[in-house]
């Protein structure tokens, strides 16, 4: 039984595409509007009762255990083994989450992951 190459098509292209920027955008408003901006932080962590307060504690609580990188990880390998575009898609959303938010080593190492699983051998000319 002959497997072929896990190639994108261009429309898989454009939604990861889509995915990555949304992500990375989300996670850069979230470290520059919620994690790092002192007149916010101070406001949440006198018990300000707003979605943004409880959305910045969560993702607080998740890079400081180095979630967002292992998780990355995680889904990279699998993708590794078994490429998708659901687990590329996933790989692709934490780990522009863990570069922006502080886990930046694993994500690293997840993106490094994701372009090997791309590094297949040329099709044999005849």
């Amino acid at each position: 039984m002959k497997k072929d190459p896990f190639r994108l098509t261009a429309r898989q292209v454009q939604w990861l595409l889509i995915v990555g920027f949304l992500s990375v955008g989300y996670a850069i408003y979230l470290r520059y509007m919620a994690i790092e901006l002192s007149s916010v932080a101070l406001a949440c962590d006198a018990g300000l009762p707003t979605m943004l307060c409880k959305t910045r504690l969560l993702v607080t609580s998740l890079f400081k255990s180095s979630v967002f990188g292992m998780v990355a990880v995680v889904i990279a390998l699998l993708n590794l083994m078994r490429p998708s575009i659901v687990l590329l898609t996933g790989a692709i959303v934490a780990a522009g989450f863990g570069i922006v938010l502080y886990n930046i080593g694993l994500s690293g190492l997840a993106v490094g992951l994701l372009i090997l699983g791309f590094a297949r051998p040329a099709p044999a000319t005849a």
